[in-house]
């Protein structure tokens, strides 16, 4: 087990080294947008991660957390001189609003079970959708409004590889997160709440926990979300979002944290070649229902998700040749 652990991790540094060499020696400007866009994305997949795979919590309000880390990094940086400063401050605040909101939210609906929960959830999101659109003062509404980014993401490549730090910083932390005994805990409360509360743990607590830090990382991602596009309107807070978070985490593969990142490539890679042949090829006009087409036929062969399955194959063929040793030795041993 540590021997696999160990090629994981090398296995992951080249990925990222390759990643931060990439648009340094290719030309492809379309390429290093579409990859700044996945991993903005693989941040907020990861984030819902922590709820729908470590902790079993379906929640269909998640885009108000990124609106909200996307709306404050956009008014910040309209209204005061954007400078670089400015924008990391933005970041903060964001996370500090959303964590805030994310605890006293946490401590309403949590104590609901299942579908409640996450209509519940989708209904006080959608009180932040109709408040940004009425708030005309500050979020002008639906039609949005632009702003200028910090002069040090006027290179593309330096917004590049910010996106790219801030989503190897946001896999470690949560992978320490998830494997710390609190992370243990999390997951027994998806496997068994009740067999979890009759060994003393508060879930409630733990719940509330996990869903300040999806919310802070949401948050994050929003802020990067709203710089890379230098826009923001009220589909930031949209259930399209949501939608769009949780179909990465269930494609790539529910509690592993790489599934979603891989999840995100997936879907925004099929977005824009689907999206780009109906260009050029009227039966892809209608994209979106071979994109629907692609998610049933992953969810029918990858179950678990890409990750999860092929993961789940493995543990299996290792179990059956351990197992098949172990015979062997015994034989040798008569």
């Amino acid at each position: 087990m540590k021997r696999t652990f160990k090629w994981n991790n090398i296995f992951l540094i080249i990925i990222v080294l390759a990643l931060a060499v990439f648009p340094f020696v290719s030309e492809s400007r379309t390429w290093t947008i579409l990859l700044t866009q996945i991993f903005i994305f693989s941040i907020l997949a990861m984030s819902y991660d922590i709820l729908l795979g470590y902790t079993g919590i379906v929640s269909f309000g998640h885009a108000m957390f990124f609106g909200m880390g996307a709306y404050t990094t956009a008014v910040m940086l309209k209204r005061i001189e954007p400078t670089m400063g400015v924008f990391l401050l933005s970041i903060v605040v964001g996370m500090l609003i959303a964590g805030i909101v994310s605890f006293f939210i946490g401590l309403l609906t949590l104590r609901l079970k299942t579908h409640f929960f996450a209509m519940f959830t989708l209904a006080i999101s959608g009180l932040f959708l109709v408040l940004a659109e009425k708030w005309r003062t500050v979020t002008y509404g639906n039609d949005g409004f632009t702003f200028k980014a910090p002069e040090f993401f006027k290179d593309r490549i330096m917004f590049y590889c910010m996106t790219l730090l801030c989503l190897v910083l946001v896999y470690y932390c949560l992978r320490r997160f998830v494997n710390s005994p609190f992370g243990r805990v999390l997951v027994a409360v998806r496997e068994n709440e009740q067999r979890t509360l009759s060994h003393g743990f508060n879930t409630l607590h733990y719940k509330v926990i996990a869903s300040i830090v999806a919310g802070i990382v949401a948050s994050l991602a929003g802020s990067l979300y709203a710089v890379s596009l230098r826009f923001v309107n009220t589909s930031v807070l949209s259930l399209d979002i949501t939608l769009d978070a949780l179909l990465m985490t269930i494609i790539g593969g529910v509690g592993t944290l790489i599934g979603p990142i891989l999840g995100a490539g997936i879907i925004e890679l099929s977005q824009h070649y689907l999206s780009g042949l109906a260009k050029d090829y009227p039966i892809f006009e209608r994209w979106i229902i071979f994109f629907g087409i692609l998610f049933i036929l992953v969810v029918i062969f990858f179950p678990k998700g890409v990750v999860g399955t092929v993961r789940e194959k493995l543990w299996k063929r290792r179990t059956q040749s351990s197992k098949t040793s172990t015979k062997d030795r015994e034989k040798e041993v008569l």
